[in-house]
């Protein structure tokens, strides 16, 4: 997600607590925050799949995945 967006996203914040959006609006605000939403989460997973466990013999392992989708 690029400046430009997430600048956006706080324009509309701010107007949001000023004077209300429109409907137009409204419906922009909600699909710049998923966009957000899944940008952050695919960099968290992102750095998950690299991070690796090393044990007392220095072995190295990646994390496990978990059940669910969280």
């Amino acid at each position: 997600m690029n400046q430009e967006k997430i600048d956006r996203i706080n324009e509309l914040a701010r107007k949001a607590k000023s004077e209300g959006l429109t409907e137009t609006e409204l419906a922009e605000r909600d699909a710049l925050r998923r966009e957000y939403i899944d940008a952050v989460k695919a960099s968290l997973r992102s750095q998950l799949d690299n991070t690796y466990i090393v044990d007392a013999q220095g072995n190295r392992r990646p994390l496990k995945k978990r059940g669910g989708n969280r």
